[in-house]
């Protein structure tokens, strides 16, 4: 009947928006990391060049280089791991590095990395919000407050936006690469998109934390699960802006916090490996 033939079809359309290919995964190489501590990846240089590592509790912050295997140790502070920025010429990394003072107050320093002679200084004291450091040339930054909202720095001045309400959790923020879009996930309700003004607001999936842009037209995150205790099962999915979405690697694996670069998608395991995907 007409009404079987409807519902058909629409079983179709939606098995086709969850099985779309949006990239072509080319080949996929576990990465030798240095022993000891499990690691997980903590950022990806915009050119692609090399990650930064961190422990599972995002204390330490190490450098790998993709093209030798090199690591260099950039800081072995706690908090070191947690959010970190890097500028686009990839040549800055701006971190926290927390500290505990003598009235036993948790403090956060930030802490700016020049590559090119590998010095570090501290520029600012018991301070968060690392936007404004690194992105030196006037373009715009997102990051989350203390109050859990999305804040965007724009011409050097703060911005509070909350475009699913001011009584949600955010976390995750990032700019598109054309700088037209916030991505941002919303705990207990999935991952959105909203313009620099917090409208236009897009549902984009429930099932895909720690979501990062890998071009302006499609997402990457993860499709984690757990018992209430333990992480039971993680994949890395991707999604585009009209919804549709492709498994890139599968919940066995147990893979989590994917970052994106020219062509390159690196994440970790609940295991501690780091894998390299190289996808078109």
């Amino acid at each position: 009947t007409m009404k079987k033939m409807i519902l058909l079809c629409a079983i179709c359309a939606i098995s086709m928006l969850t099985n779309a290919q949006l990239l072509e995964v080319v080949s996929m190489q576990q990465l030798r990391t240095p022993s000891g501590d499990e690691l997980k990846v903590a950022g990806f240089s915009p050119k692609g060049d090399y990650l930064l590592l961190t422990n599972d509790v995002n204390n330490g912050l190490i450098r790998y280089d993709l093209a030798t295997g090199a690591t260099q140790t950039i800081s072995e502070a706690s908090g070191a791991g947690w959010s970190v920025k890097i500028s686009e010429d990839g040549q800055c990394i701006v971190y926290r590095e927390r500290y505990m003072e003598t009235d036993q107050l948790m403090k956060h320093n930030i802490v700016k990395y020049d590559m090119s002679d590998q010095k570090k200084a501290i520029v600012a004291k018991n301070q968060r919000n690392l936007n404004q450091l690194v992105h030196a040339n006037g373009a715009n930054s997102v990051t989350i407050n203390e109050d859990l909202h999305i804040m965007l720095v724009h011409n050097g001045k703060n911005i509070v936006l909350s475009p699913n309400g001011t009584n949600e959790a955010y976390n995750w923020a990032s700019i598109s690469p054309d700088g037209q879009k916030i991505l941002y996930y919303v705990s207990g309700r999935g991952c959105y998109t909203c313009d620099l003004k917090g409208g236009n607001v897009q549902y984009i999936a429930d099932h895909c934390r720690a979501p990062q842009w890998y071009d302006n037209n499609t997402i990457i995150g993860m499709h984690d699960e757990d018992d209430g205790k333990y992480l039971t099962a993680s994949a890395i999915v991707a999604y585009n802006l009209q919804g549709q979405k492709q498994i890139l690697v599968n919940k066995e694996m147990m893979a989590i916090y994917p970052y994106a670069a020219e062509g390159q998608i690196a994440f970790s395991t609940a295991g501690g490996e780091i894998y390299l995907m190289k996808v078109k």
